[in-house]
């Protein structure tokens, strides 16, 4: 099964609203789109917000819907079990009984019976990973969970998991998620903070060696700084200029968007990836899907990979 393109749903539900994400979801499906990324704790962080928010939308447009074909993935163990201003100190965790539980209620949020993915979100370690694993592991054999995935996990601890997934016979794992574009961020911050860094040089080579693996690439766009939005401050460096600057020439050598240059460079490379797109307008959406009809000249491709 391959995809081109998903379409991310933080701030559905609270500053997208439901209308807006219907057009979204209309249009997404209409262009060829088919997987849906959700998680249940989107978007506990706005005001006002629950963290349920965004699969209680994606549920509702999936009842009036019906789309036969719709891939729906989400991921669990990050949501604040009290006030929000205590997270992550508060995440409810990766815990066999959270696992279970947590997808109890996504599924009724979905009003599915069964997702096409779900990833553990953070890496928690302070439970054993063989019992997350083998919590996931016992979904897939319930018939609740199509495929598992792990999101924002470090190289080793993937390598670990997989090593823990052989051993013991269980459903391996085929999607991983990380923050990934063009440019990366400049500042790592603290060890937590490290946890949600860019996909680094480490996993890149990983995926290059283990094909049966495909990187879900979040904040591709990095929040619209290819369109033209002020580039937040983590990625402020002479690296980015130069970057930002040659996606610009490519752009205009290709009669292209430097967005849809940069997604043609993530989607053709050695590495099997899908952008998330996390836009909120409609004619974004249309140019960020047109990304899939642009092919990088080898030259291009090159370029940019040096950069």
């Amino acid at each position: 099964m391959t995809y081109e393109l998903a379409l991310g749903s933080c701030g559905w539900g609270t500053v997208v609203d439901e209308d807006r994400v219907f057009r979204l979801l209309d249009r997404f499906f209409e262009l060829g789109g088919r997987i849906i990324d959700t998680a249940d704790n989107y978007s506990f962080w706005d005001e006002g917000a629950t963290g349920r928010e965004a699969e209680e939308v994606i549920g509702r447009w999936l009842a009036s819907r019906k789309p036969a074909d719709a891939v729906v993935a989400t991921k669990l163990g990050a949501q604040p079990t009290g006030p929000k201003e205590d997270w992550p100190g508060n995440w409810e965790g990766l815990s066999a009984e959270t696992v279970h539980g947590a997808l109890d209620g996504s599924l009724e949020r979905l009003g599915v019976d069964r997702v096409a993915a779900l990833y553990a979100h953070i890496d928690d370690r302070t439970v054993p990973l063989a019992e997350t694993l083998e919590a996931l592991h016992e979904e897939v054999v319930a018939g609740r969970v199509e495929r598992l995935g792990l999101s924002n996990y470090a190289t080793w601890r993937i390598e670990r998991a997989r090593a823990i997934i052989e051993a013991n016979g269980w459903t391996p794992v085929e999607w991983l998620q990380h923050r990934h574009s063009l440019v990366r961020r400049a500042t790592r911050g603290d060890l937590w903070e490290a946890r949600f860094n860019d996909a680094g040089p480490e996993l890149i080579d990983y995926l290059r060696e283990h094909e049966g693996l495909t990187l879900f690439a979040y904040s591709s766009m990095v929040f619209g700084a290819y369109a033209g939005r002020e580039l937040p401050e983590a990625y402020r460096d002479s690296v980015t200029e130069r970057r930002l600057a040659l996606v610009g020439e490519a752009a205009e050598k290709l009669g292209a968007t430097p967005s849809q240059v940069v997604l043609a460079w993530l989607m053709g490379g050695p590495v099997k990836t899908v952008p998330i797109l996390g836009t909120t307008r409609l004619e974004t959406l249309e140019e960020n899907m047109a990304a899939r009809e642009l092919s990088l000249p080898d030259e291009v491709r090159a370029t940019l990979d040096a950069a």
